[in-house]
Formats: structure tokens, sequence, C-alpha cells
């Protein structure tokens, strides 16, 4: 049987699902060489999980009678890989035949069976923020996740996360690569995807003033009868991102249309939470930097398009020392397992330290997508969201061997490797004949 007709039907069967240790949600994790990334090293550290939450990070801590424990002895301990932008577990990425659909939600399409969740975890990935493409000047809502492969959609929804809402610029929301039956939608221009924005953003605008003025008659003394306004999900999603209440995330490329868009920010006086890919970041630091706006990167991915043809690897490095708030990101299902080989590279491109690498998959992301109070970090008080490595995380050989989130196991490579080998030796098994009936 071919690798990847076993690869489905082990998660059909539920095999690759939740390995040896996948029950509970304590854990003692014993021996391992603890990478906190925000409160240092211990060479030969223990961290204790209970009821999901970490409950100590230190040596020789002893469990409580009954609670598992796994013997790190040789490896590496590190929080929970997070990804900051990926499209996985989606039942679709873009409403793309308007140009603004400010009222869409991914939480509306998750679908918890892509193997992609699963493939994450090989990786060590736990937490992702799966978003709305950048076929839409104005796309749609966000949705962060954890990773718990084999549970319900609605158990894997992050509710601590910011509420962000897609924009994107430059070639892909003016259809530079447009089919024919594109040809007719508006804007087709750099000029018209700024502007559809600014539009877009003052009918929001009127349209919150509107109920801002009917809920403050309603509320007087001497309330007036009134109808109140038509009711608008787009505006209605538009006007929260004017309130505060959601953040722009930003698909962007050149430096020139990234600050455009920091300008329609101060013009409307929303919050821009980050800039996704951004190839010409380095060009533009200072502003970022005034603006308290991170970045959200790749690192040696560039000239795959004109607008990506001045990107540097050194940029996530760069902006890093600059001050910049830089993550790293997938951007899909197959690079969310490869993430840890993506930090290693800055130690090559730009001379950043282990801790500082590895802050750009774990504590910078968490930042970013407002969920660093409980994970990013092994510090007590945290969610249990870790991964062991059997060597350094940013090392070239370095592979994933244990992924857990809140204490529970949702991959176990030792286990799962003996499933898989148990389940090719019953599909080579001679298959039993009834006798003549």
């Amino acid at each position: 049987m071919k690798t990847r007709q076993l690869f489905f039907l082990l998660a059909l069967t539920g095999l690759i699902m939740a390995p040896a240790l996948a029950k509970g949600s304590d854990l003692l994790i014993k021996n391992g060489k603890i990478l906190t990334v925000t409160r240092g090293v211990l060479d030969r550290g223990d961290v204790l999980i209970r009821n999901g939450i970490i409950q100590a990070v230190g040596t020789d801590l002893q469990a409580p009678p009954g609670i598992r424990t796994y013997d790190a002895s040789g490896k590496y301990v590190m929080p929970g890989i997070i990804d900051s932008h990926t499209h996985i577990a989606l039942s679709g990425t873009n409403e793309s035949a308007d140009t603004d659909t400010a009222e869409v939600d991914m939480a509306d399409v998750l679908n918890a069976e892509d193997l992609s969740i699963f493939t994450a975890l090989s990786g060590g990935a736990t937490t992702a923020c799966t978003m709305h493409g950048s076929a839409n000047p104005i796309g749609g809502q966000n949705v962060v996740l954890k990773l718990k492969w084999g549970r319900p959609s609605q158990d894997m929804v992050v509710s601590e996360a910011f509420r962000t809402l897609k924009f994107a610029l430059g070639e892909n929301p003016k259809r530079a690569n447009r089919s024919d039956a594109d040809e007719a939608r508006y804007p087709q221009s750099r000029m018209g995807v700024k502007a559809l924005i600014r539009r877009e953003l003052l009918r929001a605008r009127a349209y919150m003033e509107q109920w801002d003025r009917y809920l403050a008659q309603k509320q007087s003394k001497n309330p007036a009868v009134l109808l109140p306004p038509r009711k608008d999900l787009r505006l209605e999603a538009l006007a929260d991102l004017l309130r505060g209440k959601l953040l722009a995330r930003v698909h962007t490329y050149r430096a020139d249309e990234t600050l455009e868009f920091l300008g329609l920010a101060r013009e409307f006086g929303f919050k821009v939470a980050c800039f996704e890919h951004i190839p010409e970041a380095f060009k533009i630091t200072p502003e970022l930097k005034e603006a308290g706006v991170g970045t959200s990167v790749f690192i040696d991915s560039w000239a795959y398009k004109i607008e990506a043809a001045e990107g540097i690897a050194l940029s996530a490095a760069y902006c890093t020392r600059q001050g910049i708030l830089v993550s790293l990101n997938s951007d899909g299902g197959e690079g969310i397992r490869r993430l840890f080989n993506e930090a290693g590279k800055t130690l090559r491109y730009g001379r950043l330290t282990e801790e500082e690498a590895l802050r750009l998959i774990t504590i910078n992301p968490a930042i970013q997508l407002g969920v660093d109070k409980i994970v990013g970090s092994l510090e007590a008080g945290k969610h249990g969201d870790l991964a062991v490595f059997n060597e350094h995380p940013l090392s070239a050989y370095a592979r994933c061997d244990l992924t857990v989130i809140e204490g529970e196991v949702y991959f176990d490579r030792a286990a799962y490797l003996q499933e898989r080998e148990e389940a090719a030796k019953r599909a080579k098994a001679p298959k039993q004949t009834g006798g003549a009936r």
C-alpha cells in the first residue's frame, strides 16, 4: 500500500488521532532541556501540567500519584509553535465574487477533518490563525484555533484571541492574473483598491454614526419614537473595526501601499494588528515602529511574483533588531510543519540569537494574536501547550517527537510509527476466505 493511501487509512480509522498518551490533561515532562523562550533555558528541567495548565517549570518536580510522565532526557522542550497566518481547517478561503465581504466569518466554515491539522501537529504547531484569502480588498473575519486533531471544530476556537478582519492590497485584490470572467470587476488598479477601502470605511462611519444617534436618543429622558436604522451585516463588521472591536490584518507587499494603508488607519482611527508577508518591510521600519504595527513574514521566499521581487532574506532579522514585532507564517498547510526550520534560518540570515529566533514562532505571534497570556512561552499559569524535539528545534536535523495541547498529547511520533507499521502488516496479510456454503 502506498504511503499516502496508508496515511488516509490511518486518518479514517482514527489511529493517528490520539496516540499512547492522549488521555486526560495532566502530564509531567521530565529531564528535558527546557526552552522557556521568555525566562531562559533549563538544562535539565521539568514541566508539570495539571488540568491543562502549566503548574510549574523547574527541576526535580514530582508528579502527584497517577499523573503520566514523559521522559524527555536528551531532548528539547519548547512552547507549542504558533502560526500567525495560514488557511488550514477551512471549507473555503475566499469569497471572491465581491470586493467587500467583511460580513463573512471563517469560524462558520471550519473543517475539523482537514489532514493539515495533523500535519501541523507533526511539526510541533499547536495554535494557528486561519484566515480569509486575499482576493478582495476587504475580506472576511479570521479565527484562531488550537489544533486539536480529532475534536469538534467548536472545541478548537480560541475565544481569548483578538477579533481580526482581513484586508488585501496589491496584485491579488486588483486581479493582476485575472480570468476573463473577472474583467468587469472593480477595482483593477492599486489606486482603485485604496479608493474602494476608503469608500467602504466612509460608509461604515456614516452607519456607525446613525446607530450612535439612534441609541443616544433612545436612552435619553424624553426618547422620541424612532425606527432603528436598517441593520447591515457588512457595515456592522466595518463599524466594529472603527470602534476598536475588530483589528485589521493586511496582506501587503510593497512599501508604498503599506504606508498608504497606515494613512487610512490614522484617518479613520482603527488599529492594524499586523501586516502579512510584506517583503519590503525593511524599507519602512521607522514608520512601522512609530505605528506600533508588527509583521508576519516568510524568510527566504520572494520573487515568485513581480511585487515580491525586492524581498531579502535578512528582512525578518533586520526588522526584529529595529524593534518591530516579527512573526513567521506558513500561509498554508505544508510549511506549517516546518516553521522551526524557518526560524532556524534567521541564525544564518541576520545572526539572531536562539531565543530571538524562537520568539518568531512562539511569543511574538501570540502577542500579535492577543493570546500571549495563555500561550507562547513555558510559564506557570499558561496553557500546557508544548513540543518536544529530538534535537534543538533550530537545528536542520531536528524533528518533533511529541506535541501537547492543554496537557493532552495530540502527536506522538513513536506511537504513530508503531501504529503505521501494524496497519501496514494488516494490509499485507492474506485475507481469510470462508468455506463453501
